[in-house]
């Protein structure tokens, strides 16, 4: 069974895993993993390849043309709003769309977003026409300014970029999901296995925004075919709704036409 669709900025997919296109040990294994994942979005790097380099650029994006997916460029390794506004100008012109993973980092050891300095660029930029998927912290508040300046997607992580750490402030997340009803959101960032996807599914999440997991992984290709179960399984379960957790036992075979000895055990 499929869990159901959704919408991001007008645009209906299927498959709630965005994924990346670093760090594979081969171009083939890139491809095989991405199509594993059965994802519809794939992220892009500007400045680790762009479609007009004679070279390695060229054949990269033709790989990705092949795939046909949607493209999400992000501005990976801007440290200030300048570079990152100058960088999405740049992927929206090369790669032919508005939509932008905004990246402003303000920390260079664990690669935390610049609070300040991402809600500048959000400005800046949803001005500018882009629709804009901001890399955050789960702070609430930030998240609350992002969404007033007009995103209608947020990406907290769940823990930083590339340690596999998981969720390590699920109260945090769970807070963003019932504080922001309205919004689309997805994990970017920290998530190692596909348990930590099924855990922020079941949250409520709309999506997963994945890289490292899969490309780092000893086999991809079988790693992305997981998180793709995994987040199907874990939205499926949300949809479902899950039983409330309780302090005491609830027997669940019926007691119904027993004799009274029998229900008391």
């Amino acid at each position: 069974m499929k869990a159901s669709n959704w919408t991001v900025y007008g645009q209906e997919l299927g498959s709630r895993l965005f994924i990346g296109t670093a760090l594979y040990p081969s171009p083939k294994v890139m491809m095989d993993a991405i199509r594993a994942s059965r994802a519809e979005v794939i992220t892009v790097s500007l400045r680790r390849q762009t479609p007009t380099d004679s070279n390695s650029g060229d054949k990269f994006w033709q790989m990705i043309e092949e795939l046909n997916c949607h493209l999400l460029p992000n501005t990976a390794g801007c440290y200030s709003v300048k570079e990152a506004v100058k960088t999405a100008h740049m992927a929206r012109e090369l790669f032919d769309t508005d939509w932008v993973k905004l990246e402003v980092m303000g920390d260079s050891y664990n690669l935390q977003p610049d609070p300040f300095m991402l809600v500048e660029a959000t400005k800046i930029l949803i001005e500018d026409g882009f629709k804009v998927f901001p890399y955050t912290t789960d702070d609430l508040v930030l998240c609350q300014k992002l969404a007033e300046l007009g995103c209608e997607v947020l990406m907290p992580w769940g823990a930083p970029i590339g340690t596999g750490q998981g969720l390590l402030n699920p109260y945090a997340l769970k807070t963003l999901r019932e504080r922001l009803p309205e919004l689309t959101l997805l994990v970017d960032a920290g998530i190692g296995k596909p348990s930590d996807a099924v855990q922020a599914m079941e949250l409520g999440f709309d999506g997963i925004l994945l890289n490292t997991a899969v490309a780092e992984a000893l086999e991809p290709e079988t790693m992305a075919y997981a998180f793709a179960d995994a987040i199907n399984a874990g939205r499926l379960a949300y949809e479902a709704g899950v039983m409330p957790k309780r302090d005491n036992a609830k027997p669940s075979t019926p007691t119904l036409d027993q004799p009274i000895w029998q229900q008391h055990g």
